[in-house]
């Protein structure tokens, strides 16, 4: 009974990281509104959600070493009182820094006891199936884009962007809070036999943080996040510039999060079939050449096709890093490693918006967006080729010889 807990967990933390990191990308949706009504400019408003990967890497280290002390119920529950509240404030801000205060600094924070902590956790009840479970739990943001962005732009066209965000907020409060007293540490039993605390039963995490293994993670991870984070935010902005009507190209960003939801599925049992590094290596690449491929989009058709196979690519390699940091340094000290590798990645999930607008403002179109990011993504497949076999692959080498 207290494995099957951990499919409660996972139904939990998908819940969780759809309606969290769902409030957090659906700025995306906001952008043009915002702009529309307060004057201020599209790289001031997007600069917002590069506050808020910044703020949300810092915080995902400490919110994962809580989480290793205390357990997740704490950690997530916070972030579920501070989500709310930065969202409400966003709504009454008055000026651009006010706004990038509110929906930056606190829901970026929020959104640091989510990801990192839940993904940390989920990784450590299972061992058979873990890169399902951990893929499961990553859904969540797959899903957001099917639910909370069309609720937002339906939100803002029946009423105004400050009443879609203080509905948001609401709900934020109203569901995350009662789910957050679900969470639990795994049980030892369940959290044991971890490989990579076979491998390194006394790693601290300092040790694991200069580790080889861990720099090509985090390094990995910042150039993965580089590549998609433009596009993710700005392809909405980009189709509506390119003709078509504004709640048509949201249907795009629904696209994308409906496969990226398939491609958490397959990519999670293929990385428990095949192993997690070549899957990563081959998800990496598939992402770099369809963000380049939206250079060419101009159809509503187009645009579909090449969202389905982004979408498919960002959302399947992203529960991958876990699997990896959890393969490597095991259950003890995951949350706080893990947190630390979201933390970097943060950095270039932060790049994106904030570039992609400034590529907007001065050239007045989104092309270097998109060649930029095909080129980054083309460096992270690269990098991942340098990813050290897994003690598990090490031991059964050698008991092969």
């Amino acid at each position: 009974m207290q494995r099957h807990y951990g499919w409660v967990i996972v139904a939990a933390g998908a819940l969780t990281t759809c309606i969290g990191m769902g409030a957090m990308f659906s700025l995306a949706v906001f952008l043009q509104p915002i702009a529309a009504d307060t004057g201020w400019s599209r790289a001031g408003i997007s600069s917002a959600l590069t506050i808020d990967f910044l703020a949300m890497g810092v915080a995902a280290f400490g919110w994962g070493a809580l989480s290793d002390r205390f357990g997740p119920r704490p950690v997530v529950l916070s972030g579920a009182v501070l989500l709310g509240l930065g969202l409400v404030l966003a709504r009454s801000a008055t000026t651009l820094l006010q706004f990038q205060l509110a929906y930056g600094l606190l829901v970026g924070i929020a959104g640091g006891a989510f990801f990192a902590p839940l993904i940390a956790t989920a990784s450590s009840w299972f061992d058979k199936h873990r890169s399902l479970a951990v893929s499961l739990v990553s859904a969540g943001m797959g899903v957001a884009p099917m639910t909370v962005s069309p609720f937002a732009r339906w939100l803002i066209t029946t009423y105004d962007w400050r009443t879609a965000q203080l509905v948001i907020g609401l709900v934020a409060w109203a569901v995350l809070i009662p789910v957050s007293f679900l969470m639990r540490r795994a049980p030892v039993a369940a959290s044991a036999p971890g490989i990579g605390a076979v491998a390194a039963p006394g790693l601290t995490v300092g040790q694991a943080l200069r580790s080889t293994p861990f720099v090509v993670l985090a390094l990995t991870f910042f150039a993965c996040c580089a590549t998609h984070s433009g596009p993710i935010f700005h392809t909405v902005s980009y189709a509506i510039s390119c003709g078509l009507p504004p709640l048509t190209a949201v249907t795009i960003y629904s696209m994308e999060g409906l496969a990226g939801l398939g491609g958490r599925l397959v990519l999670g049992l293929a990385g428990d079939r095949f192993g997690a590094k070549p899957v990563l290596v081959v998800g990496l690449l598939v992402q770099a050449c369809a963000a380049g491929a939206y250079l060419f989009a101009r159809s509503l058709g187009e645009f579909y096709a090449v969202a389905l196979v982004f979408g498919m690519a960002y959302g399947g390699v992203m529960p991958l890093y876990a699997v990896l940091a959890r393969g490597y340094f095991g259950p003890r000290i995951m949350g706080s490693v893990f947190g630390a590798a979201t933390m970097i990645s943060s950095l270039g999930m932060a790049l994106g918006p904030v570039l992609g607008g400034w590529i907007f403002d001065t050239f007045g179109a989104y092309g270097w967006l998109y060649v930029g990011s095909f080129a980054i993504g083309l460096g992270a497949a690269a990098m991942a080729l340098f990813f050290p076999p897994l003690p598990e692959a090490r031991r059964v080498a050698l008991q092969a010889a």
